[in-house]
């Protein structure tokens, strides 16, 4: 089903990968959408959130995960990487990746992350910002266009209706933008189209957006953009500091999967059988 079908008829929940494995992993996980994270991929090459990396790399990490997988994928495009002509060239290339929707955010470039407590945020002018919308749009063909703003309060609202306006999709406010659900709410009566909410781990939306909630304030596409990378590193972060301090690898080995259970999960046995069917020669 595709993901604008999906939406149409239930929410949509969408937990953050960054890479093959942990595409391949989430379909596995059962579930039916995912986020191509910015916060993830960018610390999966070793910097923080703060559009350090370039368009090319995030367009890169998500043509692995679209490969890894057969499941629609939300693109995180940060600020389109540039002004509105940018952003449509942006829009472009992820289309043409077969990604089947993209948000971007109207924080000037570079941006900065607002999950730093106390980080001011620095906007572009809502016109601007409107034209980025409408430029992406305009580019996006059949994608899905998600209008991320990081401003607060009645701004927040005057904002989503422009980009509206521009074309957009759905709106997505940031953990900071509303601090009650039913800020939410309005955001969605003026919005007049369905909301993403990002559910980043520690955030308040984590804990008191249930799915009962989100179906009251008309939010259509719940991300999960961090619980995955927060798992992975603290489990990653246990097993080499055990690993350094000297313990036998057997033993911390025995705390995470068996071999020849993530061999599968990878779909060694997919390989092996394109071996035997396309290289008998090799096979004894």
């Amino acid at each position: 089903m595709e993901l604008r079908e999906m939406i149409s008829t239930e929410l949509v929940r969408a937990p953050g990968v960054w890479d093959g494995l942990t595409a391949r992993l989430a379909e596995q996980a059962g579930f039916g959408a995912l986020c191509a994270s910015g916060f993830a991929i960018s610390a999966a090459l070793g910097y923080p959130d703060a559009e350090l990396y370039t368009m090319s790399e995030n367009l890169q990490a998500v043509r692995t995960v679209r490969e890894a997988s057969t499941l629609p994928v939300i693109a995180d495009i940060d600020t389109g990487y540039g002004n509105a002509v940018n952003a449509a060239r942006t829009a472009r290339r992820f289309a043409d990746a077969g990604v089947a929707a993209v948000f971007m955010e109207d924080q000037r470039s570079p941006k900065r992350c607002p999950l730093i407590p106390g980080a001011a945020v620095d906007l572009v002018d809502v016109t601007e910002a409107e034209g980025k919308v409408r430029a992406v749009k305009d580019a996006a063909g059949d994608m899905i266009v998600i209008a991320r703003t990081d401003a607060t309060g009645d701004g927040a609202l005057r904002r989503a209706e422009a980009y509206v306006r521009a074309g957009a999709d759905m709106i997505m406010p940031v953990t900071k933008t509303f601090a009650t659900v039913e800020e939410w709410a309005r955001c969605r009566e003026v919005a007049g189209v369905p909301l993403t909410a990002t559910l980043t781990a520690s955030a308040w939306t984590e804990r008191e957006f249930t799915p009962e909630v989100m179906e009251q304030i008309g939010v259509r596409l719940a991300l999960l953009p961090t619980q995955v990378l927060m798992a992975v590193t603290g489990s990653a972060q246990r097993c080499l500091q055990r690993l350094a301090a000297g313990e036998p690898p057997a033993e911390v080995s025995a705390d995470g999967l068996d071999h020849h259970v993530f061999v599968g999960l990878i779909g060694m046995d997919e390989i092996e059988r394109q071996q035997r069917a396309y290289l008998p020669a090799a096979v004894s």
